[in-house]
């Protein structure tokens, strides 16, 4: 499964689901949205996680599932069970990993065969990633990871268009594997340790605009174990969760059941479609001065959004109006949907410059 093929799925309602395997890490970057480290052990129960997976059926599966942390290949053994599980039933997979073991000659055995299991691996790169694993061992590891016939690329992170670090990395990933391996470039959001630093999150849009958010269509399985609709971090570690953006947990649901309250919810059709600045708009409810997501949260405590979402999108009519909007999302292809949710300047390099199949050096 290559990057694009990944990405063009993102727009489509519970086409994907995000697992969060723990918050534990060996790197301390300054810019980790989920403020990871050593020290924290929060990570959803391994078991129930496996019982999770397990629930998938061919009928009802995600079409694709990320595995993240944290570092989620410091449990190799729970990465190539869960990868094993979700391909059995028809789902592919793909891993975002920081690379601590590149600082190795050779890739940890255990690791190589987690690495393996899944379809499509996607290292992060970038300068606080380098402070700690040089390229040139990131780079080293790539290529052995290829050599196994897994699907790769490169999970680039920067301060925006014109940061000289990106247009530096870019430039050395092409070289160095000859145009032929993609990368995804997205910029530092104020999430996590970033968050003193970092840009300020995107203001929220003029009350009424129609702005949808794509974000909200993967379910993400958060580090206790419930199920958020939303990969936002800072939404994904609230507590109490906002009630709109609650879709379970791994402990009591099943795939079946989260993935049909993400896909029958109102309230979550709306803001896939139009956006929460929109929905509040039309609710009547206050508008919320602060960012996008922040707007988005505070939806849940006025109980007209809700009946205005009912109004419009429920049953068939939402659901055709969810589907619509998401093939309007993806029209675009990858690039497009990396033009709205990434680094725009940087999209192209979602699909590779040599196609995987061309076999010359």
């Amino acid at each position: 499964m290559e990057l694009g093929e990944l990405v063009g799925r993102r727009p489509f309602p519970a086409a994907g689901l995000l697992l969060g395997l723990t918050r534990r890490c060996p790197l301390s970057c300054a810019h980790c949205s989920t403020g990871s480290s050593m020290t924290t052990r929060q990570e959803p129960d391994a078991a129930r996680l496996v019982r999770f997976v397990g629930s998938f059926t061919r009928e009802n599966r995600p079409d694709v599932v990320m595995l993240t942390g944290g570092e989620p290949l410091l449990l190799p053994a729970l990465v190539e069970e869960l990868s094993t599980r979700a391909r059995a039933a028809g789902s592919r997979t793909a891993l975002l990993s920081g690379m601590f073991f590149a600082r190795s000659r050779e890739i940890p055995p255990p690791v190589l065969r987690a690495v393996r299991s899944v379809d499509h691996f996607s290292a992060s790169l970038d300068a606080h990633h380098e402070r700690e694993i040089p390229r040139a061992d990131v780079f080293r590891a790539m290529h052995r990871i290829r050599e196994t016939g897994v699907a790769v690329s490169f999970h680039l992170t920067g301060t925006g268009a014109d940061d000289p670090y990106l247009a530096d990395i870019t430039r050395a990933v092409d070289e160095e594997f000859g145009g032929r391996v993609p990368s995804l470039v997205n910029e530092v959001r104020a999430f996590g340790r970033a968050a003193s630093w970092a840009a300020p999150a995107r203001p929220g849009p003029d009350a009424g605009s129609v702005s949808p958010c794509a974000m909200a269509a993967w379910p993400v399985v958060a580090f206790d174990g419930a199920v958020l609709a939303c990969c936002n971090q800072d939404t994904v570690d609230l507590r109490p969760a906002p009630a709109h953006l609650y879709l379970g947990h791994v402990d009591t649901d099943d795939w079946a059941t989260v993935r049909g309250r993400a896909l029958e919810s109102p309230v979550l059709r709306m803001i896939r479609t139009v956006g929460p600045a929109h929905l509040a708009a039309r609710a009547g409810a206050s508008p919320d001065g602060g960012s996008y997501c922040h707007g988005c949260r505070s939806l849940g405590s006025d109980g007209r959004v809700a009946d205005t979402a009912r109004s419009v999108a429920a049953g068939a009519a939402g659901a055709l109006l969810d589907l619509t909007a998401a093939r309007r999302g993806a029209a675009e292809g990858p690039v497009g949907v990396v033009r709205h949710h990434g680094c725009a300047a940087y999209a192209p390099l979602v699909v590779a410059r040599v196609p995987a199949g061309d076999g010359s050096r």
